[in-house]
């Protein structure tokens, strides 16, 4: 059974991590348990989560190491159902290493939980090589705008060398587009844009609306889930997408 699914793009301000918390909150909420395992020395993951990374001790960076997972997994702030490898500025000092590292250590733990996260860093460095050599499904997460489409192919590129490298097990599941506007042409042309790029099927249905209260639980440290009514379009929205991946990891 694929558990591990890496998300990852190499531009930063997409959503990465909001689409990944989103994700877990989503899990939780149905009922499930997940692993966010936070490889961004940013920590942004670990820090929403309610783990201050400076009071880390084992990290996702000693992981990378030769230390066990069961030392550096905790439980968060968020729910008893959603556990965390946390983060810590150390990983800086891991993007050289070896790829397959990651995946003997997740493998020890991975059965214990109904899907793994894997956050990545904006980068298509050693630390997202890792994530995805680790991975048994990897999502791409874009935003419906010029910038947010460049360097897709770059990304797929990277896919392409780490299953053939790596992991030949890796499945390219999907792609999440977030930060979408209720309203905007520019945004629609985008959206087209990438359907010609990937294909229609290749993006993952319905798309995350953009709406402020997503910020406000990024800033409050909690989850999307938390604010009832008030965030019930982003909530329904990452119900479904959660859905749709509990069917990939369970194919």
């Amino acid at each position: 059974m694929g558990r591990i699914v890496t998300l990852l793009n190499q531009k930063g301000g997409v959503g990465k991590t909001t689409v990944t918390l989103g994700l877990a909150s989503a899990a939780a909420a149905a009922g499930h348990t997940v692993l966010v395992v936070d490889l961004d020395p940013q920590a942004s993951s670990t820090w929403v989560l309610g783990i201050d990374p400076a009071d880390v001790e084992v990290s996702s960076a000693e992981v990378l190491g030769k230390a066990s997972p069961h030392d550096a997994i905790v439980e968060t702030s968020w729910s008893a159902r959603i556990h965390l490898l946390p983060a810590s500025n150390r990983l800086q000092l891991r993007e050289h290493g070896k790829p397959k590292r990651l995946r003997g250590a997740l493998e020890q733990v991975a059965e214990s939980y109904d899907a793994v996260l894997i956050d990545c860093p904006p980068s298509l460095g050693n630390l997202t090589t890792s994530g995805l050599t680790a991975a048994d499904h990897a999502v791409i997460v874009v935003e419906p705008s010029a910038l947010g489409l460049r360097g897709i192919a770059a990304v797929a590129d990277l896919i392409d060398e780490v299953w053939d490298s790596h992991n030949a097990d890796l499945d390219l599941a999907g792609i999440i587009v977030n930060k979408v506007p209720g309203v905007s042409g520019e945004a629609d042309r985008r959206y087209d844009e990438l359907a010609r790029i990937v294909g229609k099927s290749a993006i993952w249905q319905p798309v995350i609306p953009h709406r402020v209260i997503v910020n406000q639980a990024t800033a409050e440290r909690r989850s999307i889930h938390a604010y009832g009514a008030r965030s019930a379009d982003v909530s329904i929205a990452f119900d479904q997408l959660w859905k749709k991946l509990r069917r990939k990891t369970r194919a």
